[in-house]
């Protein structure tokens, strides 16, 4: 419980008013040096209980982009055949994103898996370097798992054709099959393998190729 500053009980008990009995007038809250000190000790409560506020209100939004990734299920995440899905559970059409662009997909729920956020990304073909692994790109777009293979957290900034893990700053180039190009993590966001469907949507071809998050390497 915050307890705010009280007088001493001397003070409390104190006869000393400045009160003008003939004129009716009322001593103000802060008449007297004690009642000053008061103030003060008031005002340094105010500051403190504000700055714990204010702190509040910028951890919590730094624990939502930092939160790490836990896996319960073991079974593999994505398999032949498994759609692309945006936030809202909609399917991926192969002209969901231009050039240049970014986003988070998921697998499309079934039993037995949580979601695994996955980014997607889509570049001209000719933009992505010899380490993308052959085959795991269709129609420019490529997949890669969103965990952070130091810490688990989430991969979620971006600094070009750099995505950036806010926890540690490990930097990962999608280009060149999301190598590491910065920071801490040993290996690189495991691919995922994936094709369009004669009916023009994203699907997974496999799992991704290596472990999804920290270990592994």
């Amino acid at each position: 419980m915050i307890e705010y500053p009280k007088p001493d009980d001397d003070e409390e008990q104190s006869d000393d008013c400045s009160c003008d009995g003939a004129t009716g007038t009322s001593p103000t809250l802060y008449g007297d040096a004690r009642a000053e000190l008061r103030r003060r000790d008031f005002a340094k409560f105010l500051a403190t209980v504000g700055g714990l506020t204010a702190v509040a209100s910028l951890t919590a939004p730094l624990a939502s982009t930092t939160q790490v990734f836990k896996r319960g299920y073991e079974g593999p995440v994505y398999s032949d055949g498994i759609h692309l899905v945006d936030g809202e559970g909609e399917r991926i059409t192969e002209g969901r994103l231009s050039e240049g662009e970014h986003m988070t997909v998921f697998p499309e729920p079934r039993p037995g898996i949580e979601d695994a956020p996955t980014l997607l990304v889509r570049y001209a073909e000719s933009d992505y370097g010899s380490d993308i692994a052959e085959g795991f790109t269709v129609s420019g777009y490529a997949a890669f798992s969103k965990v952070c293979t130091h810490a688990g957290c989430m991969v979620s900034d971006r600094e070009e054709d750099l995505v950036v893990c806010p926890c540690h700053f490990g930097k990962f180039n999608v280009l060149e099959g999301a190598a590491v190009s910065g920071g801490p993590p040993g290996r690189p966001l495991p691919q995922l393998p994936i094709t369009v469907t004669s009916d023009g949507f994203l699907v997974a071809t496999g799992d991704f190729e290596g472990p999804v998050g920290p270990g592994g390497g």
